[in-house]
């Protein structure tokens, strides 16, 4: 059963940094592509960021490029997703998204970016 745990949310000033961290239960190379979604009340669910889990090539959303940046620890199961110059419209909860022959979703972890 894969599992996938978001942590790193929290209540930030605009302007700050927060680093979101998913622990997959497993080996990442279990799946093909990784992923950064977010969902703002009364929105619909998008992309932030992604990954393929062999080579590492990244895809970010126009409003995440050159803020936020996309790695991970293949030693310790984890993907990240460090968040620069956050503005008050990234404020939304965060899933990350697992990818092989199903999607896996985390149970999100609240941003909320404000003053």
């Amino acid at each position: 059963q894969v599992q996938l745990a978001e942590s790193g949310g929290g209540l930030v000033q605009p302007g700050g940094s927060l680093r979101l961290s998913c622990a997959a239960s497993g080996s990442l190379f279990s799946f093909n592509r990784m992923g950064w979604y977010r969902q703002a009340p009364g929105k619909q669910r998008e992309l932030v960021a992604s990954m393929i889990m062999d080579g590492g090539s990244t895809n970010y959303a126009d409003s995440a490029k050159g803020r936020f940046t996309i790695s991970r620890d293949i030693a310790k199961n984890t993907l990240y997703l460090q968040m620069n110059s956050l503005k008050p419209e990234d404020t939304a909860v965060y899933y990350c998204k697992a990818v092989n022959y199903r999607a896996y979703w985390g149970q999100g972890t609240q941003v909320t970016v404000s003053s």
